[in-house]
This record gives C-alpha cells, sequence and structure tokens, in this order.
C-alpha cells in the first residue's frame, strides 16, 4: 500500500523545498546584482552608441531613414549582447542558447513569409553604403531613366524627364546595370548628318568642328570632332560629338537642339549639301543599265523601226 505523509511531513518538506530555493537565491543575489548592473550598462551603451552611429550615418549616407534603420539595428544589437552576458553570468546559458535558436528561427520565418520586402530593404541598405547615386542625380536603368528624387528604404522614387514621378523597387536598382549621368559631371553630345557625295569630308570636318567649337557651353574643345560612319542611300553619314557640362545649363535638350543648328550653319556656309534621300532605279537582269538609259535605247529603237517600215512602204508603192 502506499504510504500518504501526514500533515507534519509535508509541512517539513515542503519548508525544506522552499529552504532550498531561498538559500539558492540567497547565493545568487550577488550574480544577479552584478547581471542587472552589467544590463543597465550595456543599456547606457546601445543608447550612446546608436546617437553616435546616428549621426556619422546621417552625414555619410543621403537617406536619413537608412541611416535610423541601421542606427537602431546596431542599438539593439549591443543590447542584446549585454542581455545575453547577464543571463549568462546568472547562470542561465540554456535560456541563452534557446533564445538565440527561437531568435533564428523567427527571422528565418520572417525572411521567408516577407522575401520581396525583405531583398527591398536589404538592396536599399547596400545601396545607402555604396552609395551609387544621391538624390538629384540622374540615371537610367531598366527603361527608367530620370532624376532621383527621393530614396527609402525599399523604394527609390525617380522623376522622369515627362513630369511623372516613378516608384523603383531598390532591387531592381540593385541587380541592374544602373547608368548615372551626374557622377563624372559632363556628358557627350552625338549629333548624325549626311553629306553629298560630291562634297569633301574633311573640308566639312574642318568647318563643323570650328562652328561647334564657338558654342560657348562647348567643353574640352579639342575633342570636338567628326567620324565618316559609313556609305548611306544618298549621303556620307558623318557623326559629330562633342562634350558638355552635364547636368548644367543650359539643359539638354537645348544643347542639342543648338548643336544641329549650328551644324546646318555650318555645312550651309561653306556650301555643302545635306542631300534629300535618293533613289536610282537600275534595270536589267544583272542590273547597271538605268532608266534614261532604257528610254533612249527604246526611242532610237522605235525611231529606227518606223525608219525601216517607211522605206518598205515606199518600194511597195514604187
Amino acid at each position: 500500500m502506499i504510504s500518504i505523509p501526514s500533515i507534519t511531513e509535508a509541512e517539513k518538506l515542503i519548508e525544506e523545498k522552499l529552504g532550498g530555493w531561498f538559500d539558492v537565491v540567497i547565493s545568487h543575489i550577488p550574480n544577479f546584482i552584478v547581471a542587472v548592473i552589467i544590463a543597465i550598462i550595456f543599456s547606457m551603451l546601445a543608447r550612446f552608441a546608436g546617437n553616435l552611429m546616428k549621426n556619422i550615418l546621417r552625414r555619410s549616407l543621403d537617406s536619413q531613414q537608412i541611416a535610423d534603420l541601421m542606427a537602431s539595428i546596431f542599438k539593439v544589437i549591443v543590447l542584446c549582447v549585454g542581455v545575453f552576458i547577464a543571463l549568462d553570468f546568472v547562470g542561465l546559458k540554456g535560456t541563452v542558447t534557446s533564445l538565440l535558436a527561437g531568435a533564428g528561427i523567427v527571422g528565418l520565418a520572417i525572411g521567408f513569409a516577407f522575401q520581396d520586402m525583405t531583398e527591398n530593404l536589404i538592396a536599399g541598405i547596400a545601396m545607402g553604403i555604396r552609395k551609387p547615386f544621391k538624390t538629384g542625380d540622374v540615371i537610367e536603368t531598366d527603361d527608367v531613366f530620370g532624376s532621383v528624387h527621393s530614396i527609402n528604404l525599399r523604394n527609390t522614387l525617380i522623376e522622369s524627364f515627362y513630369g511623372q514621378l516613378i516608384l523603383v523597387p531598390n532591387k531592381v536598382l540593385f541587380r541592374n546595370v544602373l547608368k548615372n549621368y551626374t557622377t563624372l559631371g559632363v556628358r557627350r553630345i552625338e549629333v548624325p548628318v549626311g553629306i553629298s557625295y560630291g562634297d569633301d569630308i574633311e573640308k566639312a570636318k574642318e568647318v563643323i568642328v570650328n562652328k561647334i567649337n564657338d558654342l560657348d557651353f562647348v567643353i574640352r574643345k579639342n575633342e570636338t570632332d567628326v567620324y565618316a560612319e559609313g556609305f548611306g542611300d544618298s549621303s556620307i553619314n558623318l557623326l559629330v560629338w562633342f562634350w558638355i557640362k552635364y547636368p548644367g545649363e543650359p539643359d539638354f535638350m537645348t544643347v542639342r537642339h543648338k548643336g544641329v543648328v549650328a551644324v546646318k550653319q555650318a555645312l550651309d556656309e561653306a556650301d555643302i549639301s545635306i542631300p534629300f534621300p535618293i533613289r536610282t532605279l537600275d534595270f536589267g537582269i544583272k542590273g547597271g543599265e538605268k532608266l534614261d538609259a532604257m528610254i533612249s535605247d527604246k526611242i532610237n529603237q522605235q525611231s529606227s523601226n518606223k525608219g525601216n517600215a517607211g522605206g518598205a512602204d515606199s518600194s511597195q508603192n514604187e
């Protein structure tokens, strides 16, 4: 039979357990006090380090949101390190291990659940560190071309030259090829033009270069040049290259307009023609026989036939 302890024995057992727990608590009070002090110190250190990191990042990054987020992450990391050290000092190593494992599982679940958002966030932080562009830069990527209006944690707002605001996810800017037209501060303008086959290419080059270099906004004048691109249907195709400050004044469209006008004026003043499209029709199986030659041969043949026919009629009348 199972013996049931008396009330006195039960009270004694409970008293022993409580006494043992009390002794354990008393023995761990110094460690507990030290752990609390460690937690308080790391809390103050996390606040100080977070504010210091925020000030540094705000001066180095263009986006204050990214700077604040990274500073907050750094602050939480410092605070968590202090909490783990305090728990380990108390003797709760198993609790520390469980918390780390739980944090890893939760982070993995959140990463899968919000994969797209997390990818944009990480891309935004990476671009905030690398700084491939900043607010006001003219960039082009993935069929988007315009000026950077603002940079956020998950996306970048770009103002196109047609007056629209385009919201581009940061992962698109991070993955694709990105052209930054502002970094170097200069841009080359290319103006195609054609001259007739009867004109001198070197003369056309000389007059165009001189005319382009007379424009105030042209820089690197020694690099202004004209290149023969190839043979067109009715003209020799040329490419006119010159450099401007970009972005700047006048704007790109105005500069290109004035460049085209200058090329036209230079060719007109030198009496060099820009031909209209011309089509030459060649007849015959092997080619090389022009329409005017065929018409002339046909007229001559008809005249010859009429002459032969007139001679035959005369002989018959006789």
